[in-house]
């Protein structure tokens, strides 16, 4: 008789396939619609009876009571489930990095169970870049852009300084959603997702606006005044704008790139960490952010070839991993504490060795991990958790927030793996 011995990798690999694929079929039933933490001000019944169009304080305190609430207050209150821009670049860019897996696997049958077939994927691929074409802040708001853009699908107020309405474009969910259609370009060759991505670099070139700070600038998370000097915010800009020059080769991008780069550097402490913002209200070091920011810096030095900013990537990757995971793979929200544990702090390790090529290097740190959120974060039918707290816990099913990152995440881990 033949003894089959299941080897620790094979076991972890095993586990993870099964929570992937349960992930994958939830989102695809869905249809990757659902609710947002910041989705509050979408309600039906707070819009007819409420004045939300005249109080800022009263928004603020819809927003974070939906957000803050552990239980879901969205069907009783008529919000409804709708796509959301970030959330659907997200999803391509999953996709299109599965798509490139099965062409190595040579569609092998079990990884079509877990994954579909290069067709089926191929089709998510061109729908959800259809969908992104349609989603664009520059044609919901015609003539007040520069170029391809994109928000959020609801209002939201950041405390009582700004209100931003929905579909207001961002460079989060720009970059996101643009360098998305670059990928599903290079698998599609379908030229119109590569022109509207690229005329995105003209949105952060023309829209955003510039906070000076030591020999560069930082870049603005959106057109309206306000949240102007937040880090990773900026080196996203930088991040997109370095992805148009790789394809273009137009120097204007290169050199904006670089000189918010150059001040986001030179924000960095001395031991690698990034406060978030530099205003005193946004002095917090958390996991997640600092996982863009070094996503950010290293899209720089692969796009346009300049290595001159290497030694603040080695400094903050190494704050990164010895700051924000425990020993048996926890993660952490900040550098000096553990709440509340987002789905985003382990979800973005993973696309960070993936990114900064040390996914091999760091695989027992990340199989701990994946381990552990998927044993305390994802729920039975495939959602994964929006925050574990101490006391309750958010185990609502966002789907942008939640999902949407942990399928773009995970499928990096999947693809750095084979």
């Amino acid at each position: 008789m033949l003894l089959v011995v299941e080897t620790k990798s094979e076991s972890i690999m095993n586990n993870f396939m099964d929570a992937f694929q349960r992930l994958r079929l939830y989102c695809e039933a869905e249809d990757f619609k659902g609710w947002d933490p910041y989705d509050g001000l979408n309600s039906k019944v707070a819009q007819a009876l409420l004045p939300l169009k005249y109080s800022a304080l009263l928004r603020l305190c819809i927003i974070q009571g939906f957000k803050r609430c552990p239980v879901n207050l969205r069907r009783v209150a008529w919000v409804p489930k709708e796509y959301n821009a970030k959330g659907i670049g997200l999803f391509l860019q999953g996709y299109c990095n599965l798509f490139r897996l099965l062409e190595k696997k040579q569609e092998a049958p079990e990884w079509v169970e877990a994954l579909g077939t290069k067709l089926q994927v191929l089709r998510h691929i061109t729908r959800l870049a259809d969908l992104l074409l349609e989603m664009r802040s520059d044609k919901i708001f015609p003539n007040l852009y520069h170029g391809a853009c994109w928000g959020y699908n609801f209002d939201w107020q950041a405390r009582r300084l700004f209100l931003f309405t929905a579909n207001t474009p961002t460079v989060v969910a720009t970059n996101f959603c643009a360098t998305a259609l670059m990928e599903a370009y290079e698998i599609t060759r379908e030229k119109r997702y590569l022109d509207v991505a690229l005329s995105a670099a003209e949105f952060v070139v023309n829209d955003l606006h510039r906070t000076p700070y030591k020999d560069g600038f930082l870049f603005s998370y959106s057109k309206p005044a306000g949240n102007d000097t937040v880090f990773n915010a900026s080196l996203l800009g930088s991040r997109l704008l370095s992805y148009c020059y790789k394809y273009t080769g137009n120097e204007l991008y290169k050199e904006l790139a670089r000189k918010s780069v150059a001040a986001c550097c030179a924000g960095q402490k001395e031991n690698g960490a990034w406060v978030y913002g530099m205003l005193p209200v946004q002095s917090w070091v958390d996991s997640f952010h600092t996982g863009y920011n070094l996503d950010g810096l290293i899209a720089y030095q692969e796009n346009t070839g300049d290595c001159s900013f290497e030694p603040y990537i080695a400094k903050g990757f190494d704050y990164y991993v010895k700051h924000f995971f425990e020993e048996d793979g926890t993660p952490k929200y900040y550098d000096d504490r553990m709440y509340p544990i987002d789905i985003h702090c382990p979800g973005q390790l993973f696309v960070t060795l993936t990114r900064l090529h040390k996914a091999e290097e760091y695989r027992i740190l990340s199989e701990k991990v994946l381990n552990w959120t998927i044993r305390n974060m994802q729920d039975r039918r495939g959602y994964f958790y929006y925050q574990l707290k101490p006391g309750i816990s958010s185990r609502i099913p966002y789907m942008r927030w939640s999902n949407a990152f942990m399928f773009n995440a995970l499928s990096y881990y999947l693809l750095d793996s084979h």
